[in-house]
């Protein structure tokens, strides 16, 4: 991934350096279960260790051998040969095929990287938390289809992004589970040229599961589940940022990104203040959720093995890690920054006249007796009039002759309380953090 949207922190857990540690890790600690099964000459894995003993390895070197070998493994294992001399290096990769080797790599690449992404959901729930109940009671309009529907209040689209992302957390804890597997069970996974035990023993040192079964590679369920969970991560950073996106609207003017000293807008406009860390998660969520189908359909693989799948992964893995980490990342960013106009907040519920209390009224003339339909009737009708002439609705449900023969100006009155629609919001806030701070 391009260095713009990576984090430090993350790209190094994808470069070569680390892969070829995390290599050597998996060969010296299969060598070193073999050596206490008595299949290794005593003492040659702690030579070993003391020969590499801060190792910095030559990429430039494995990749030189590797134009030669046409094979990843081949050039590395044939790399600390020539570090350690082919003697000592005789009894390295014993009885594993390649898979092994790179299947339990990516396991512990992926594991590492999902420690850093569920520190980023933890940070990025803490700043919904903080905005959730920051703004708790402070009244908004609700919308749907983009149109005016009824209050709700800000501090509620917060605690509801705030569930969606505590959700995707403990998803995120699963695919954990679901990737961190160790499997060295040779050609073919059949165990013939290496001791199941190796496998366990290995599997333990680096704190992974072994693989129920494989078929020479782990199978690629596994990481589509993994990847499939990214998405879904995805999906919610772009709901969060459409939503802030629509409200930096000049028109609604509701929410802004902080816009820093010295920032510009447009190359052409002084004025501008564009939503451009919302927009650029939206791409960015576009990215993540593009790597999900290539990941599902390395799922079905020739027979035992073949190697469709690698050219995938090799892309979407570190890829999709380091864009989910950086998005994280920077959405907690726009959270803690946020700009809240509590101003034009107020004027846009209010925009249009009342008309957000009908199904108030709606309801009230059911419950005095009348039809739905008919109550549905009366209320569209004095509605429409409000909408066209853009005048005050209660006024106009007051002058209402059908209206006044059931209803008195109090009752009226007490139906168009902005109050009554916030009169749960404790109740949601129960559920939704009952089991945070």
């Amino acid at each position: 991934m391009i260095n713009r949207y990576s984090r430090q922190i993350m790209s190094d857990i994808w470069t070569d350096q680390s892969k070829y540690s995390i290599w050597l890790d998996i060969e010296l600690f299969a060598h070193e279960a073999m050596e206490a099964r008595g299949s290794v000459e005593k003492g040659l894995t702690e030579k070993i260790r003391k020969k590499l003993k801060n190792l910095t390895f030559d990429v430039d070197r494995i990749l030189e051998i590797e134009k030669k070998t046409h094979h990843d493994v081949i050039a590395f294992l044939t790399y600390i040969s020539e570090c350690i001399g082919e003697k000592d290096a005789r009894y390295l990769h014993q009885g594993m095929t390649s898979s092994d080797l790179l299947d339990t790599s990516l396991c512990i690449q992926l594991k590492r990287s999902t420690k850093i992404i569920l520190d980023d959901l933890s940070e990025l729930l803490d700043q919904l938390y903080t905005k959730a109940h920051e703004y708790k009671y402070l009244p908004t309009i609700g919308r749907s289809h983009g149109i005016h529907a009824e209050p709700t209040t800000i501090g509620l689209k917060f605690a509801q992004s705030y569930a969606e992302f505590n959700r995707a957390k403990h998803r995120m804890n699963q695919a954990e589970k679901e990737i961190s597997i160790c499997s060295l069970s040779g050609a073919v996974g059949t165990y013939a040229n290496i001791d199941p035990e190796i496998e366990i023993y290995v599997a333990k040192k680096l704190s992974l599961q072994t693989e129920t079964i494989a078929t020479q590679v782990i199978p690629r369920d596994r990481f589509a589940f993994y990847f499939s969970i990214l998405g879904l991560i995805a999906g919610s950073i772009e709901r969060i940022s459409t939503e802030i996106r629509h409200l930096q609207r000049t028109e609604v003017d509701e929410m802004s990104e902080q816009f820093q000293k010295g920032q510009k807008g447009s190359s052409s406009m002084p004025h501008k203040r564009n939503p451009v860390l919302t927009e650029n998660l939206t791409g960015i969520a576009r990215l993540i959720r593009g790597m999900v189908v290539p990941a599902q359909e390395n799922i079905a693989l020739w027979h035992e093995r073949d190697i469709s799948h690698s050219s995938v992964e090799r892309v979407n893995a570190p890829d999709a890690v380091i864009l989910t980490d950086f998005a994280i990342s920077r959405l907690s960013n726009v959270i803690k920054n946020i700009g809240v106009n509590e101003e034009r907040i107020s004027e846009n519920l209010d925009r249009l006249n009342g008309l957000i209390y009908s199904q108030r009224i709606l309801l009230s003339l059911t419950q005095k007796g009348i039809s739905r339909e008919k109550s549905y009737e009366i209320v569209q009708k004095n509605a429409s009039k409000s909408w066209d002439t853009r005048s005050d609705f209660k006024k106009i449900i007051m002058d209402d002759e059908d209206i006044k023969e059931i209803m008195k100006v109090e009752e009226i009155n007490e139906l168009f309380s902005l109050e009554y629609h916030l009169k749960h919001v404790d109740f949601i806030y129960k559920k939704v953090f009952k089991k945070q701070k």
